[in-house]
């Protein structure tokens, strides 16, 4: 993957993950603390309420509720407004804060402590009703006014489930009297209680079933009646339930309803700092991915940097260390790549410079000794003298133009006059001119031209291989290979000068039976003053630039040289050059 790929998915990674948990964490803590918020009020509703139910039902009066609610304004912090459902406001906290009642909130709830008759425990049975209407009235009765005498009272479950009231201070002298007084006034009502209870269930069941004698509870036992008519159960469940709740009407606090708040009072606020931590949180994800993703782009442009002020400062071997495939390992490469071409281009003017000096130091010399003789009158000039300081200046003229030529041809700006030539005609040419040498040195040469069928010629027309080139060049590189191939064959040895065809190429081989060459040497021939005498010594010839200048020559036209050698067999040199069509 690219890094400019990997570089556009971080940013969208980036900027996606810090937007989606962004909303996320907001919606989340939004929610909760909405959640949280509605949780709260709903309880703070339910204790009121619940509180408020049970102050009723224990107390069987809203009389004393005032301090009641003052408590629950203390540990709800809510306003709380308590009005009857015929409008009566029993107790308001703003009035009783002393400050302006405020409009009535949209939030409220029902209190109603009036008992409801369990069903399943009653069925269908008037007399358990009108028992269950006595005792109640009975017991709400006593509450109220032990609750009116400030006695305090606490609840049980009575009969059917119903609740009746014990005074939490009974047994005190205190308020015995008030006990007793009580008692008397809830007993004396009773037995009206009990009529009334009774009247009220047969008006229920006469209303449902018609007219039904049923047993007065107060009457004596013998007094039966008839039984009651054939009903239906659900209709007299229904009868006697509504028969319970007319009959305790009167001695039970009436519902209210409790309103909370006030309209236009401002909402809970969401809490700042869950949600600046969440920010924070996402900030600090931007923040890290953001410092990986400049680590990760600005190192590798660091170590190019440092490396390039290595080379700036002439350090050549520094190199940037490369990962991967991507744009940025790419640069590494290529800087590494130009690094190395300084240093090998260092390595060689260097090299060259020691070796034009090394080249040039000895001949120089010796071109000095016998100059400052002969000025001195040390030696007397003489033909064999001048002919020998004429061969060291030729030498070095030599040497020069070498130099030259290897540097015109480097830089591309040696002149080639190319023309089609003909490669038998050049091979011939070449060993003309070396002939002498090589019969001087006790070496034969020879030519061998093997000839191929070129596309215009028919078949079995022989034609020589044409190639396009500047002969003179050309000549200029067969007789540095014949000339170091004449050095290094023994009398009695052999040169061959050879040139074949392929479809596309023309072979050229220079091949001997010399000394060779060894493989370490091999791969360095072609270098500039290189020679395989570490000595360097005057019987080796030549000046080490000759197979440098052949190989930029055959460069220049288009096709390779190469060597194989083999010590003690020969060395053969092969140019390929690409044919005319």
């Amino acid at each position: 993957m690219s890094f400019r790929l990997r570089l556009l998915l971080v940013l969208v990674l980036v900027a996606v993950t810090a937007t989606v948990a962004t909303a996320w964490l907001t919606l989340r803590q939004a929610s909760q603390q909405v959640l949280d918020s509605a949780a709260a009020d709903q309880t703070q509703v339910d204790l009121v309420t619940d509180q408020l139910t049970r102050y009723g039902q224990e107390h069987g009066t809203w009389a004393g509720v005032v301090d009641l609610v003052r408590d629950l304004r203390t540990r709800t912090g809510q306003r709380i407004h308590v009005v009857t459902e015929s409008g009566v406001v029993l107790v308001d906290t703003d009035t009783e804060e002393g400050r302006p009642v405020r409009p009535l909130g949209s939030s409220s709830a029902i209190a109603d402590p009036r008992p409801t008759l369990p069903s399943t425990a009653v069925g269908s049975d008037a007399e358990k009703v009108t028992r269950a209407i006595a005792g109640y009235r009975r017991a709400a009765r006593y509450a109220a006014c032990l609750t009116a005498r400030g006695v305090s009272l606490d609840r049980s479950s009575g009969y059917l489930g119903l609740p009746q009231f014990v005074p939490a201070a009974q047994g005190l002298p205190d308020h015995n009297e008030d006990l007793a007084e009580c008692k008397n006034a809830a007993t004396l009502a009773s037995a009206a209680d009990g009529a009334e209870a009774s009247r009220q269930v047969r008006a229920c069941l006469a209303d449902t079933a018609g007219e039904v004698r049923i047993r007065d509870p107060l009457a004596p036992i013998t007094d039966v009646g008839p039984p009651l008519p054939p009903a239906s159960k659900e209709e007299q469940q229904r009868c006697l339930a509504s028969a319970f709740m007319e009959g305790v009407r009167d001695v039970t606090p009436v519902p209210v309803r409790v309103y909370f708040g006030a309209r236009g009072e401002v909402a809970r606020p969401l809490a700042t700092g869950p949600l600046l931590a969440a920010a924070g949180g996402v900030a600090l994800v931007v923040i890290l991915g953001t410092a990986l993703l400049s680590h990760r782009v600005l190192r590798p442009i660091r170590t190019v940097t440092t490396v390039a002020r290595h080379l700036g400062r002439g350090e050549l071997s520094s190199r940037v260390p490369v990962h991967g495939n991507d744009e940025l390992a790419t640069l590494g490469r290529s800087f590494n790549r130009m690094a190395d071409s300084l240093q090998r281009g260092e390595e060689r003017q260097r090299r060259l410079v020691a070796d034009v000096a090394h080249e040039l130091r000895t001949p120089l010399a010796n071109l000095r000794g016998y100059l400052e003789a002969l000025a001195d009158g040390v030696i007397a000039p003489d033909p064999e003298l001048f002919a020998s300081l004429h061969e060291e200046a030729v030498l070095q003229q030599r040497i020069v133009e070498d130099l030259q030529d290897l540097a015109l041809a480097e830089a591309g700006t040696l002149a080639y006059h190319r023309v089609a030539v003909d490669v038998a005609e050049l091979l011939e040419t070449c060993r003309t001119a070396h002939r002498a040498r090589a019969e001087a040195a006790g070496v034969k040469l020879t030519v061998h031209v093997d000839p191929a069928a070129r596309p215009d010629v028919p078949p079995g027309t022989a034609g020589p291989p044409l190639v396009s080139g500047d002969p003179d060049r050309l000549r200029q590189v067969l007789g540095n290979l014949i000339t170091n191939a004449v050095r290094a064959t023994a009398p009695g040895g052999s040169i061959s000068l050879q040139a074949t065809r392929t479809d596309t190429a023309a072979l050229i081989r220079v091949t001997d039976t010399g000394t060779g060459i060894e493989p370490w040497a091999l791969p360095h021939i072609f270098d500039r003053f290189w020679r395989a005498d570490p000595a360097r010594g005057r019987h080796t010839g030549g000046g080490g630039l000759g197979l440098a200048i052949a190989r930029q020559i055959v460069t220049d036209h288009g096709g390779t040289i190469t060597a194989a050698s083999q010590v003690g067999v020969g060395t053969a040199f092969t140019i390929t050059l690409p044919v005319l069509e």
